[in-house]
């Protein structure tokens, strides 16, 4: 009997902006990637030891709190600070405030700043708490909101157990990939990208499409922020059953779950 493997914490973050419509940004991975490679993703990734560190540079929320959201004994923030890391890491965006609360909108030469660091977290040559220490910031997760929590199914050669969460976007700062690991960032409302995936021409994954499903309702970002506040979110674990010689995901209620 194949083994099977215990999946590895993980965060992922949708940031959503408001304008003429809901925009959430998505990443698409490179296809050189060992985990769906090519696919259209949130940012986000492996909760490690670093971020259990990083959680001491969150402000919002303390780690009994979070946990308790998250359904943990303890450990919560490190879910936290790994999402606003991985979104630092793969999108560019700081989601952080001052010593006064003050939500952090850089100058050019503070941006300069960011950029330089982000390239030296990429090559595995610097750590976020660095940045934020230098300039007294802390990561801000006031605003954060819990959606969802995904574990991939039995069956892949990697496995996560994957939180969600929603915040809206920082001003005054751009989305850019990091050139590695993602290789493209667009900016879509929930229903253009489950339209554009109908067409194949957006690739993603179950818990992506998903998510989208449960946002896409919504017309403002503080509805989605409020549905998020207000929701339970359940483990959910799809299971891979084959359809015409496809392995699909299907989760309980779905046609051919039991």
């Amino acid at each position: 009997m194949a083994e099977i493997l215990e999946p590895r914490p993980a965060s992922t973050v949708l940031i959503v902006r408001e304008g003429d419509s809901v925009e959430v940004l998505m990443l698409r991975r490179s296809l050189r990637s060992d985990f769906v490679g090519g696919a259209y993703v949130f940012p986000g990734g492996g909760v490690d030891e670093g971020d259990v560190a990083l959680a001491d540079f969150v402000v919002g929320l303390d780690d009994v709190t979070a946990s308790a959201r998250l359904g943990l004994a303890s450990g919560g923030l490190a879910y936290y600070a790994a999402a606003l890391r991985e979104l630092f890491e793969e999108a560019g965006l700081l989601i952080a405030c001052d010593e006064n609360g003050e939500c952090v909108v850089p100058t050019a030469p503070q941006a300069q700043r960011l950029s330089e660091h982000r390239a030296a977290m990429n090559a595995r040559a610097a750590h976020l708490d660095e940045l934020l220490d230098e300039f007294s910031w802390r990561l801000d997760v006031r605003a954060m909101e819990y959606l969802a929590h995904w574990v991939t199914p039995v069956g892949p050669p990697r496995r996560y157990d994957t939180r969600f969460f929603v915040v809206a976007a920082p001003s005054g700062q751009v989305a850019a990939h990091d050139e590695g690991e993602t290789v493209a960032a667009r900016w879509v409302s929930p229903t253009e990208a489950l339209a554009a995936h109908e067409r194949d021409e957006l690739e993603m994954i179950f818990p992506t499409i998903r998510t989208l499903q449960e946002i896409a309702e919504f017309e403002h970002l503080t509805d989605i922020l409020a549905h998020a506040a207000q929701s339970r979110p359940v483990r959910r674990e799809p299971r891979l059953i084959e359809r015409d010689g496809v392995l699909v995901p299907v989760l309980p209620g779905d046609p051919g779950f039991d």
